[in-house]
């Protein structure tokens, strides 16, 4: 069992105790492999070298499921165009690439998503364009939106349906953005957008905790040192609450440094008998699901204590047995898992993944005063896209990993 000490990663020590210092700065970012180029591309205002309105973009597609020899960049796509009245037509000036592009580029969620696609505007399967956050500047804005205007610099992450962000341009619905913070660049902010919609879900939405209840409860987050990770310890540091996190051994120092109070090495002999020392958790954040019995016999027994997990079978039964049948077996199995919690005094949910601008202008304010970070593991240019792809999906990520538009010419 690793308990926190007064030392932090050498690479980005400063940089956190700026959070702890509550300082407004640029700095605030915590990058463990790579750099950052820390100037600004000038805004586009949507035109041609020869000033004409453009009618094509750049963007990354799949044209049909596999690997990353299915990614393609495309220099003719079509520049998405505004049709909602609450759309904003977004340049993006940075992305990131989550696991669950990885896992949609190999077909995951195809049937469901397809459904959505032709329920909510008849869209093609294919070239998909995957991608979910982004970080941006408003090109222009749909006639009933009210909080955002041409210029304005924002985030945001989509559902899965839509058409990504890993494109020169992006559509958002308003209720999906919100002002980026001021005290990042776009690099840094684009990181956060899925994790925070991700994260909110499952433990505000599900697991019910908010800065007025979580003064004192016990957290456990199971995995903690990628970009949900990283990201949830510090949120719950930020309100209170008292957080353990389970990770790889190269990864202790990290999540320590973010705020964790206590940090077990998930590999050591004695990883369950450390657990089992602690006197029960108020909610069990699992973000892998590998061992839910094991996380159980961890909460607090007629309490009304949580296990919330976002890796649910829900998708995956679906792709395999089809819409129907698959919805029809995940529902059976939410079903006894609820039960078999409610039998002890406990609660069992489902974090999935739900666009909230809410969400994104809370965290907004907590970073302008420096209580949480990104944390980005490694920035890709644009052109470099399938490499970032190959990164996440060797899995072990110690945050997220980052695409780059900065220096790269539209």
């Amino acid at each position: 069992m690793f308990h926190p000490s007064q030392s932090f990663l050498v690479r980005c020590c400063n940089r956190l105790l700026l959070r702890r210092k509550h300082l407004n700065t640029h700095n605030t970012v915590a990058f463990i492999n790579g750099n950052v180029n820390n100037s600004r591309r000038e805004y586009s205002s949507g035109v041609d070298g020869d000033g004409r309105p453009r009618t094509s973009m750049c963007a990354w597609h799949v044209h049909s499921y596999g690997g990353d020899e299915e990614l393609s960049l495309s220099t003719t796509a079509r520049l998405p165009i505004i049709h909602g009245p609450n759309d904003v037509l977004v340049e993006v000036h940075a992305a990131s690439v989550n696991p669950v592009d990885v896992k949609m580029r190999g077909g995951y969620g195809r049937d469901l998503f397809k459904l959505m696609r032709r329920t909510t505007g008849d869209l093609p399967d294919f070239p998909l364009t995957l991608g979910r956050d982004f970080s941006g500047v408003v090109v222009s804005v749909g006639r009933s939106v009210k909080h955002f205007k041409t210029g304005d610099e924002i985030w945001g992450a989509i559902p899965a349906h839509k058409p990504g962000t890993h494109a020169e341009y992006v559509i958002a619905s308003e209720s999906e953005v919100s002002k980026k913070p001021a005290s990042l660049l776009h690099e840094e902010a684009a990181a956060l957008p899925y994790v925070i919609c991700t994260t909110w879900q499952a433990l505000c939405a599900v697991g019910i905790l908010n800065p007025r209840n979580i003064e004192g409860q016990r957290v456990l987050i199971l995995g903690g040192s990628g970009g949900v990770g990283t990201f949830a310890i510090q949120l719950m540091k930020a309100w209170g609450a008292e957080v353990t996190v389970t990770c790889g051994a190269d990864a202790v120092n990290l999540v320590t440094s973010l705020g964790a109070d206590i940090v077990i090495d998930y590999k050591s002999q004695s990883f369950k008998q450390d657990l089992k020392q602690i006197d029960g958790f108020d909610l069990v954040y699992d973000l892998f699901g590998h061992d839910k019995a094991l996380a159980h016999s961890l909460l607090k027994t007629w309490r009304l204590s949580k296990y919330v997990t976002i890796e649910t079978p829900l998708i995956k039964n679906v792709d395999s047995l089809g819409l129907p049948l698959g919805i029809t077996i995940s529902a059976g199995n939410f079903g006894f898992s609820l039960l078999k919690a409610m039998s002890k005094g406990q609660a069992y949910g489902w974090g999935l993944f739900r666009p909230s601008s809410k969400a994104l202008e809370t965290v907004a304010a907590l970073i302008d005063s420096a209580q949480i970070i990104p944390v980005v593991e490694k920035v890709f240019q644009f052109s470099e896209t399938p490499l970032a792809y190959d990164k996440v999906s060797q899995g072990h990520a110690r945050g997220k990993t980052v695409i780059s538009m900065q220096n790269e010419s539209k």
